[in-house]
């Protein structure tokens, strides 16, 4: 536990009486007071001011010290980055006197904060309560400190800074909100808002889902004879797309996916939150589907690679968000065919592979034979991440010579990056090149479609 520190301060007011007194002595010897009048006479008011200053602080620490003044704190059970979370500080006040203090957390700089420092009087006896919110701008563990009280001594000569309560260490989570967003949306069928296409799916699939009465337009090869008779009316059987398939994520954790807007204000959120917020949210779809999910990383810095096995159920949820909540790109270059060996190596069921990183054109030596290998035992979707600034540059309004060589420029380099991740996909049309904030949308979409179609 750390040791409680105490800074003590003098007041406005002290400072001004001391002013006071050297000022009051300079003007007297100005006015031709004899020094061997003025020096006693204000060192015995000196001497009197610090002896009620002594007492003051001597009084005031040990009533402190009686006091009881606790701090509570109440978290949440969680934090995402980009989400506004508020925070609480019960100050208990059991003590028969009461004090004004000022209240401010140590709070990890990775958090924006409002509503701190805050002044508020504890009346004796009482509980008060402090509420401020906190933004995290980066996941990882971030440290929450001890909680500082400023408090003023009873005659007020000075001011007592303390830290008080205990410091505790918390996980910042990618931002989950676009899950339970996602959950709410799909029950009220209104997934379009975020971009998610939905499907009729009646009679679709090949595992069998259930008996219901016929609808015109149902097939008439999915009628159950014997069903129908014993209702007395056409019955058909549905179908819902197959289950237990198999989900595994590759993600680049190399310098590619360094990649980060923030300061040209194109987001709030780096590629690789992006990326990571995708791959959470698609990995909640498939498991609520009934697949496996699974992740490996390839990229990190020595001895930070993550590898979460294939599960189903939705504890794997939390499972991937506690092994890779603190994971940030490195330095390193990605190789990407050694992470194919890897994986190939450890993933011997069919599946769908989907890989998410950065793409360059000077990566297709390496990247081409890389997605040759997996694809000769699973289905590969690349997800690859395009910087918002090349659409914005190219879609800017032209106002002069200079406007019009930038949005050429940015036309030119968009229809190459075109050409060179096509070549690198060999024109499979189930690969992605998409901008981040649409990258959790075309995902889901993707996976839909390889399950409506058959495709594993």
């Amino acid at each position: 536990m750390d040791t409680v520190r105490r800074i003590v301060l003098p007041t406005r007011a002290s400072i001004a009486v001391l002013a006071g007194l050297a000022v009051a002595a300079a003007v007297a010897l100005a006015a031709g007071a004899p020094l061997a009048v003025v020096a006693p006479s204000g060192g015995a008011l000196l001497g009197l001011f610090l002896l009620i200053a002594g007492v003051d602080l001597w009084r005031s620490l040990r009533l402190w010290r009686h006091s009881g003044v606790r701090i509570e704190r109440r978290l949440p059970a969680a934090f995402a980055i980009g989400a506004s979370t508020e925070l609480k500080l019960d100050l208990v006040n059991a003590s028969e006197l009461a004090w004004r203090v000022k209240v401010f957390d140590e709070l990890d700089p990775i958090f924006d904060f409002d509503g701190l420092p805050r002044t508020l009087a504890l009346a004796a006896q009482s509980r008060s309560r402090v509420s401020f919110r906190v933004t995290a701008r980066q996941r990882g563990v971030a440290r929450l400190g001890r909680t500082q009280l400023l408090w003023r001594s009873r005659a007020g000569c000075f001011e007592v800074r303390e830290r008080v309560g205990e410091a505790s260490d918390l996980r910042v989570y990618p931002n989950f909100a676009a899950l339970a967003r996602y959950g709410w949306l799909s029950g009220d069928r209104r997934l379009a808002q975020i971009g998610i296409k939905t499907f009729i799916q009646r009679g679709q699939g090949t595992d069998f889902r259930q008996l219901a009465e016929y609808k015109r337009g149902d097939p008439l090869r999915h009628l159950d004879v014997k069903a129908s008779l014993r209702h007395r009316k056409p019955v058909v059987r549905e179908f819902q797309d197959e289950r237990d398939q198999c989900v595994m994520f590759l993600l680049d954790c190399g310098r590619r996916m360094r990649a980060d807007e923030q300061s040209a204000g194109a987001g709030e959120t780096s590629h690789f939150d992006d990326a990571l917020d995708a791959l959470m949210l698609l990995a909640y779809v498939a498991l609520s589907e009934g697949d496996e999910v699974g992740a490996m990383t390839f990229g990190n810095e020595e001895g930070q690679g993550r590898d979460c096995a294939p599960r189903k159920g939705m504890g794997t949820l939390n499972v991937l968000m506690n092994k890779m909540h603190d994971l940030q790109p490195g330095g390193h270059h990605s190789d990407y065919l050694a992470a194919a060996e890897a994986l190939s190596h450890r993933l011997r069921r069919r599946s769908l592979v989907i890989v998410l990183t950065n793409f360059r054109d000077e990566d297709s030596p390496e990247l081409q034979p890389a997605l040759r290998l997996l694809r000769r035992r699973h289905l590969v979707l690349l997800a690859s991440l395009r910087e918002t600034a090349l659409g914005r540059i190219a879609g800017q309004p032209i106002a002069g010579a200079e406007d019009a060589v930038a949005v050429a420029s940015a036309h030119l380099l968009s229809q190459a990056r075109h050409d060179a991740f096509a070549r690198v996909v060999d024109q499979d049309r189930l690969s992605i090149d998409v901008e981040p904030r649409q990258l959790a949308s075309t995902l889901v979409n993707r996976y839909h479609q390889v399950k409506r179609a058959g495709l594993l």
